[in-house]
């Protein structure tokens, strides 16, 4: 995808009173790397899990490359720090004509939380999916992920739906 669903630019919710200005969310660039580094390890620790190093490589490649279906987004605080990221990635699917779109990582440092930060990287994707035709946006989250969740659960629905899952050799 090399359109408008690269460029979207938004705004956060606005800023909290007495507050830090409202961060603007833009897609990810070569120059970002080591900041989205920091924060993709963020993630990682949260989840408790470690991505090998040449995965996470690859993962940036891929969504710098405009032939892949995967994008990201940063989202950047009024000292021009990245504080928050979200991924996604369009895929088919059997029950529509257009692709869906997983809404596959999203992360706010924990020092930059409760600002609405979340809620603009999540509606960033909306937007991204929309302009892309995708009839449905989805995501996954950890069953203990409680805090996310109250979030998620104002602007989505649960699908009613569990995912199982079998790692493969």
């Amino acid at each position: 995808m090399n359109g408008p669903e690269k460029l979207l630019v938004l705004e956060a919710a606005g800023p909290i009173e007495n507050g830090p200005p409202p961060s603007t969310i833009r897609p990810l660039a070569a120059i970002d790397y080591d900041s989205w580094l920091s924060l993709w390890l963020g993630y990682q620790a949260f989840y408790r899990v470690e991505i090998a190093d040449g995965v996470s490589r690859k993962t940036w490649n891929r969504l710098l490359d405009p032939v892949e279906p995967m994008f990201g987004a940063a989202s950047i605080d009024g000292a021009g720090r990245a504080i928050g990221l979200v991924h996604w990635i369009l895929h088919r699917s059997t029950w529509t004509e257009g692709d869906y779109c997983y809404l596959q990582d999203l992360f706010v440092a924990p020092w930059a939380r409760g600002r609405g930060v979340g809620r603009g990287l999540i509606e960033h994707v909306y937007q991204a999916a929309k302009a892309a035709g995708c009839p449905r946006v989805h995501w996954l989250t950890h069953e203990t992920n409680r805090v996310a969740m109250l979030l998620y659960d104002g602007i989505s629905e649960r699908s009613g739906f569990v995912q199982y899952r079998r790692l493969l050799d």
